[in-house]
């Protein structure tokens, strides 16, 4: 059972990082365009696109990273459930002759 938590520990921290460096090459890669366009062609601001667009794919991950916290006593439940569940069946399983 450690075992198990500690893959979903790993695995979160993991999609935490991925999530931050995502943001940190949204900042950088955004704020160069912004400076791009700011010197080329400050009439026409073209890279906000660039910043409205990727930001909601930079959302959609962040949701996705941290909304474990909005719904995880639920889904822990289900889970040990369903481990009880297939436990009951192993053991019945193994009592039949």
């Amino acid at each position: 059972m450690d075992e198990i938590l500690y893959r979903r520990a790993k695995a979160r921290v993991e999609e935490r990082l991925g999530f931050y460096r995502h943001a940190t090459i949204y900042v950088v890669v955004n704020l160069f365009l912004l400076g791009l366009n700011w010197f080329r062609s400050p009439d026409h601001w073209w890279a906000i696109w660039s910043v409205l667009g990727w930001g909601i794919g930079l959302a959609s991950h962040g949701i996705h990273v941290f909304s474990y916290r909005w719904g995880s006593a639920r889904k822990e439940e289900m889970i040990r459930r369903e481990m009880e569940r297939e436990a009951r069946e192993r053991a019945s399983r193994q009592a039949q002759p």
